[in-house]
């Protein structure tokens, strides 16, 4: 273990985790940084943390630390300055009608029947479409920071749509969003248009989306949200066009 210098917490540690298979490149291998003892990371810590570079998985925080890879770059949206393109506008405007709750981190049934079909048909194989619900209260419902759980149900009372969020300093966190796969329209782009409204409200510059990776199509979609900066050898720069991915 040893302590991350440029950071100001003097009673963090940080250590590297055994390496295991990458989820989004195939035939890779990953490592990660991960900041302990979890117990001192509460929410003005866990703030300056993300600003670093890292991410919240249940109680655990991490960021990329592979051996031979830097393919994962944090990633935020300049709230101030985004504009929605035209096919954004239109999955906005399709789901609009959705009613936003906010509800308790705690257990629900209907959230879990909801995730497994979404995990299921969205990401089948990634080790998390499994009936497992240890596995899924310790990656959602489990948080030391100021986290919201965002149910959108229809007007009949259906549920459609749930995300787990962290309110920061400087930002919301998108820790997750999960949907029922058989709505047309989009509903993952309504839900990050959705959160940057909620930036607005909130006075909040950033909307942090996790980590981008330049050759997996699973995190295709964090480059059509513009303009953004990503995080690069230790400084938050304007990201280049998505097309543009070595510009850095």
């Amino acid at each position: 273990m040893s302590k991350l210098k440029e950071l100001p917490f003097s009673t963090l540690q940080f250590y590297a985790t055994a390496p295991y298979p990458c989820s989004y490149l195939p035939g890779k291998e990953a490592r990660s940084q991960v900041a302990a003892p979890g117990h001192l990371i509460q929410a003005h810590t866990y703030s300056l943390l993300v600003d670093e570079g890292f991410r919240r998985s249940g109680l655990f925080t991490y960021r990329p630390h592979c051996d031979d890879c830097q393919a994962c770059i944090p990633v935020r949206i300049d709230v101030e300055k985004f504009s929605s393109n035209r096919t954004q506008m239109r999955s906005f405007k399709r789901h609009q009608n959705l009613r936003p709750l906010v509800g308790e981190l705690a257990w629900s049934e209907e959230h879990f029947k909801l995730y497994s079909r979404y995990q299921t048909l969205r990401h089948p194989g990634a080790g998390m479409d499994e009936d497992s619900r240890t596995q899924y209260s310790q990656f959602l419902l489990a948080s030391r920071v100021n986290t919201r759980l965002v149910e959108f149900r229809d007007e009949d009372g259906a549920l459609q749509m749930v995300s787990i969020i962290d309110i920061l300093e400087q930002g919301l966190s998108s820790v997750y969003t999960f949907y029922d796969p058989a709505i047309q329209g989009s509903l993952g782009t309504y839900g990050i248009l959705w959160q940057i409204n909620q930036c607005r409200q909130l006075k909040l510059p950033w909307l942090y989306l996790g980590y981008w990776i330049a050759n997996s199509q699973k995190m295709a979609y964090k480059s059509r949200f513009t303009p953004a900066q990503y995080r690069w050898n230790g400084q938050w720069r304007d990201a280049p066009a998505p097309d543009e991915p070595d510009s850095f």
